[in-house]
């Protein structure tokens, strides 16, 4: 059967016109089109970094909203396929930080001492050189993440126009600001809930982490500034309380549409990782934060979704972190960065 077969092939390739003369030139046409074609240009290397920092800063902000498009797959439900082209190798997670740098303080405790003040903590942020946490995560975002903004910036502009993605954009941030302007009164000791503006608890946002604020106790810090001098960087952390009983670096945010999961939450677990180391080896914190805490609130009032993030999970953002820190430093010795300026 198989001899049959062969001698079949072999008259057809007889009787063809086809020569292996032929073959070759159309193989060698073949290959010098191919090395000839224009290379595509990959989406993401075009994109404009610095061009996008305002965007970025409202996204990263602990005063904006986030709800941009924190994954490819999100971002495809929302503006379509991204592209055929393959994704940057996200390499990252590979990487070993060159200069580690623990998150924890050995020398510190989580328990309370009895020199520590009555009232929870509001250490000023002094402006300086010195780059903030937002800043790093800034400049430093990968290609894709920066692409999918630049997406979603194009999508609104084409549905509100320029004035009207101006204006939204403000109204996020005033949002944003009065949410953690509510939640810093809350959860002021000076004051009782009797004494509160009564419109603050009609808020969607304060309505939404209702059941979160129910757990939150023994608040020790709010909206107070943190430096890691040995890392040379400062941020502004939401609030230092127990959240179920566990003293956690809390970071409010707010969303317009659902973020059930920890990966949704863009780069906020680094920010929220960054402010926790550098507030265990500040000198202006007498103990130590081990557990962190993401609250992302929603307008309609339907229940926020809490991300708690053990010690474990934090080691692991912490050496992202680290790599983040490590990618900033390098470019601003290559002169890629401008000026550091307050942005937390």
């Amino acid at each position: 059967m198989k001899m049959k077969l062969f001698q079949t092939i072999c008259r057809q390739l007889r009787s063809s016109t086809f020569s292996v003369e032929s073959a070759a030139l159309v193989a060698f046409s073949t290959s010098s089109y191919s090395c000839g074609r224009k290379k595509k240009v990959n989406p993401y290397e075009e994109v404009d970094q610095e061009k996008y920092s305002n965007l970025v800063q409202s996204v990263l902000s602990s005063r904006g909203v986030a709800q941009t498009p924190g994954s490819v797959e999100e971002d495809a439900l929302l503006c379509g396929p991204v592209s055929k082209h393959k994704l940057p190798n996200q390499g990252e997670d590979r990487r070993v930080p060159q200069n580690w740098f623990p998150i924890f303080n050995p020398e510190r405790s989580d328990k309370p001492n009895a020199s520590d003040p009555s009232v929870p903590l509001k250490i000023p942020l002094q402006r300086n050189v010195i780059p903030s946490v937002t800043r790093v995560l800034q400049q430093t975002m990968t290609k894709q993440q920066v692409f999918l903004l630049e997406r979603w910036k194009q999508r609104m502009i084409l549905e509100l126009g320029e004035d009207g993605f101006k204006e939204y954009t403000s109204n996020i941030f005033l949002q944003g600001k009065r949410f953690h302007e509510d939640l810093e009164s809350i959860l002021s000791p000076q004051e009782t809930l009797k004494e509160r503006d009564e419109n603050l608890l009609k808020s969607g946002y304060i309505e939404s982490v209702q059941h979160i604020l129910k757990d939150v106790s023994g608040v020790r810090a709010l909206e107070s500034a943190v430096q890691h001098e040995t890392l040379n960087y400062i941020g502004l952390l939401d609030c230092v309380a127990k959240y179920q009983g566990k003293l956690c670096v809390i970071d409010w945010k707010t969303s317009e549409k659902p973020k059930p999961f920890i990966q949704s939450t863009f780069d906020n677990p680094l920010q929220v990782v960054a402010y926790m180391g550098a507030m265990n080896h500040d000198t202006n914190y007498s103990f130590q934060v081990q557990c962190g805490l993401i609250v992302v609130a929603y307008k309609d009032g339907s229940p926020a979704h809490p991300h708690f993030m053990d010690a474990e999970l934090c080691s692991q953002y912490w050496a992202k972190w680290l790599l983040r820190l490590e990618e900033y430093t390098e470019k601003k010795k290559n002169q890629n960065i401008q000026k550091p300026e307050y942005s937390e």
